[in-house]
């Protein structure tokens, strides 16, 4: 079978306008609307101006709780000379209730003084006083709204007051998307085989279709098999005014889509100068755009947002929406490649008066920087990159009022830092993020201001202390504080029942056993070659020394997948994984923190936070932490 190739390296905004273009020439987005019942209409884009059926109010209605009097009956009346007025003179009313024509004003019953059938008034009615004349608030024939507008919950009331039982509203454009794939699963489980993939991509790309005001229609997972996918387009195109395919645009044996586009419609891009998302295709199947999608889920959002949302919303009638934007220094050197427009899930947060960009993992199968990230960071097409510190815009995709009150950590990780952030955020609203470098490279974040506090172990191999002598090492001209946040039980994780019968550091050596390590400049790191030279093991005897992972949980999960043998980490991570653990030694995790960059009122909270029976009791129940020291202030260093 002949393999596809890139019919171009299309830059983003050629391919934009190329797409858009030959959508607008085919009359693509002439707008349809269809009637439906008012009461189903929230959320609805009004394909016509909506107008009063009928006036609101549609009678004299009284104001105020009390009585309708003639206003002329009630002349001259004050606290000398009060007025009385017989039964036959008045009428009680509520708020909203008719006023009969006989009467011309309401007094409210606060001003009035009964007396039997009598009442008594001191001061006189001006006529129309109180009475809600018809059409105070609307006018049959009044414009409501305009076309175009977004029905909410205030429209809606408005329409029903005004007798409006159905609306003209705009047609929900139809999405049809296609899942492709012979790996695919629809849903899985934890005991997965190898090569299966759970197929997530068409649900995350439903859920922004409905998020912007499209419908969709999910086909069934089609295998990679031409006549298939060819069968899938088929079923659907009739259906849809839009369809997508996900992954198979790519240039693999088995990726079919831009083929099928050119037999049954016309092939536009084949192949975008972006990153992610190169593979994107582009065409037309009946004058209907087909947008196939890359099988990363990074990519497939991407191209998805760069392409299927202006349609959607120009489908809709409605304005591009313009994105938040924010100025931003970023964190750390981003290299990019000339030829491509780049774009970059990010961190940010508020540092003193700088708003800190900080990217998040750049592989485009990785999920979970979707969740994470606050904004993208556009790099544009001809640029190498930036430099650490260097100025960017950031697109927000969470409100910048987040992104205001969030506390940085940027240093070793711990599970213990994950319960710290979910009390911050449930109890006191506050937002935590945390990103793992290893002990040293938080000391390097906090040495640049790009963080509030570091996650930090690092074992002073000279006097048997943590932490401390690195810090005034690097930090000697900097006001800072240590708290204990916990201790912690660093061992041996090893796959459950110790298949290689593992039992310390001088069982290691030799090819049979896959060691992963942690990253240069952790902690553990620092450990486990602290040992290794204390037990006179040369790195190089280990299987494994020099393949690293940033996580005590990501090395954890390799020894769990099979991937690896063995790894030096924490009681915690083995547990979370059901590992076998053998202890090696019991350490001090503390947090550093600058509090040049914190309020006061953050610090205390924090240490309220650490020093909390909430936090201490859901470590203690996790396992493999001590808290005699949780919340104590080791070392402060006043400049």
């Amino acid at each position: 079978m002949e393999r596809n190739v890139y019919i171009q390296n299309t830059p983003l905004d050629q391919a934009i306008d190329i797409f858009m273009g030959q959508l607008e020439k085919r009359g693509y987005f002439q707008i349809e609307t269809e009637t439906i019942d008012v009461l189903g209409s929230i959320n609805r884009i009004l394909g016509s101006a909506a107008s009063a059926r009928r006036s609101s109010p549609h009678y004299p209605a009284s104001a105020m709780d009390g009585i309708a009097v003639k206003a002329l009956d009630t002349f001259g009346a004050n606290e000398s000379n009060p007025v009385i007025l017989d039964k036959n003179q008045y009428i009680e009313v509520d708020t909203g209730e008719y006023v009969p024509r006989s009467f011309d004003a309401v007094i409210m019953i606060e001003d009035v003084n009964f007396q039997g059938e009598q009442v008594e008034i001191i001061k006189p009615a001006v006529p129309w006083q109180h009475i809600r004349s018809v059409g105070e608030d609307l006018v049959a024939m009044d414009m409501i709204a305009p076309s175009s507008t977004k029905i909410g919950p205030y429209e809606l009331a408005s329409f029903l007051t005004a007798a409006i039982s159905e609306v003209e509203v705009v047609k929900k454009p139809v999405v049809a998307i296609i899942p492709t794939g012979t790996e695919l699963l629809d849903q899985g489980s934890e005991d997965m085989n190898p090569g299966e993939i759970v197929e997530s991509n068409s649900r995350m790309l439903i859920a922004m279709c409905q998020e912007w005001g499209a419908e969709a229609l999910r086909h069934d997972i089609v295998i990679d098999d031409r006549i298939r996918l060819r069968e899938a387009v088929e079923e659907v195109k009739d259906q849809a005014d839009m369809i997508v395919i996900c992954s198979g645009s790519s240039a693999g044996r088995e990726d079919y889509t831009s083929s099928i586009i050119r037999e049954s419609g016309e092939l536009l891009v084949h192949g975008i100068a972006t990153k992610p998302g190169k593979p994107a295709i582009l065409g037309l199947i009946d004058d209907k755009p087909v947008i196939g999608v890359p099988g990363y889920p990074i990519s497939a959002q991407l191209v998805f947002t760069l392409f299927a949302r202006p349609i959607i919303y120009k489908k809709l009638g409605l304005p591009f929406p313009s994105d938040s934007v924010i100025e931003c220094k970023v964190s750390r050197k981003v290299a990019s490649s000339m030829g491509v427009d780049e774009f970059i899930y990010v961190n940010t947060a508020r540092i003193k008066n700088n708003y800190i960009a900080y990217p998040l993992n750049r592989g485009a199968g990785i999920t979970t920087s979707l969740v994470k990230a606050d904004g993208v960071m556009h790099i544009e097409r001809g640029n190498e990159g930036l430099e650490a510190g260097s100025r960017c815009s950031v697109m927000l995709r969470k409100p910048r009022a987040l992104v205001d009150q969030t506390l940085v950590s940027i240093g070793s990780h711990d599970i213990s830092i994950d319960f710290l952030a979910d009390i911050l955020q449930v109890q006191h609203n506050k937002r935590l993020i945390s990103t793992n470098v290893g002990s040293m490279g938080g000391i390097m974040s906090l040495m640049k201001n790009e963080c509030h506090f570091a996650g930090v172990h690092l074992l002073d191999t000279d006097s048997g202390d943590y932490n401390i002598s690195y810090l005034k090492k690097y930090l000697n001209k900097t006001p800072w504080l240590l708290l204990t946040l916990v201790n912690r039980e660093q061992g041996l994780i090893v796959k459950k029942g110790n298949p290689f019968n593992i039992k310390e550091i001088n069982d290691l050596p030799g090819p049979e056993i896959r060691y992963i390590n942690r990253q240069k400049g952790s902690g553990t790191r620092v450990l486990l070659d602290y040992l290794l030279d204390k037990n006179s093991i040369k790195p190089s005897t280990i299987n494994g020394y020099s393949r690293e992972e940033y996580t005590h949980l990501a090395v954890a999960a390799a020894v769990k997948n099979d991937t690896a043998d063995c790894a030096l980490g924490i009681y915690a991570s083995a547990k979370a994984l059901n590992l076998d653990f053998i202890p090696i030694s019991e350490e001090r995790y503390d947090l550093c923190i600058l509090p040049d960059l914190l309020d006061e009122q953050d610090i205390n909270l924090l240490m309220q936070v650490i020093s909390s029976t909430i936090f201490k009791k859901r470590v203690i129940d996790f396992g493999g932490y001590n808290i005699l020291n949780t919340g104590q202030v080791i070392y402060s260093n006043n400049i």
